[in-house]
């Protein structure tokens, strides 16, 4: 089953069990998903699903940090629970040794040795990291190891 039919599913179960708060976050999905289907006129596979859902995932993240310095708990705690539920759709979270591991077989692959090199190493490992690990942070990381 695809990740558009599984919302879908998970969507009518919502609404049979009155979970009215999940129903909401779950059309949000849905409408960025049509959205973006409309707006290029192409019809989503998975991975491009995984990567609508990841996006919504980061500005969860990012309301939640800005909410949290504001002291609006009550934002911030619609927001974490909305981001729980976008967790559900992406795919398991790679480790930071996963990570690690996966950076430095990029560099050694692409013979990096300096910060110039950094497109290069994040053109390779975006497509194998997306929806799995905050590409922030990924990047803080390649910086790191190649200064």
């Amino acid at each position: 089953m695809s990740l558009k039919e599984t919302l879908q599913q998970d969507m009518k179960a919502a609404m049979r069990a009155g979970e009215k708060r999940q129903l909401s976050i779950i059309r949000l999905i849905n409408a960025a998903i049509k959205q973006r289907e409309v707006d290029e006129r192409i019809d989503l596979d998975d991975d491009q699903v995984i990567t609508v859902v990841d996006k919504m995932a980061k500005q969860r993240r990012e309301s939640i940090e800005q909410y949290d310095k504001a002291g609006r708990d009550d934002l911030s705690d619609q927001e974490k629970y909305e981001l729980q539920i976008l967790k559900t759709y992406l795919p398991e979270q790679l480790g930071e040794a996963e990570i690690d591991a996966m950076i430095e077989a990029a560099v050694t692959a692409t013979g990096a040795s300096s910060i110039k090199d950094m497109g290069k190493i994040m053109g390779q490992l975006k497509p194998k990291l997306a929806g799995r690990a905050d590409m922030g942070a990924v990047s803080g990381k390649i910086k790191a190891r190649l200064s």
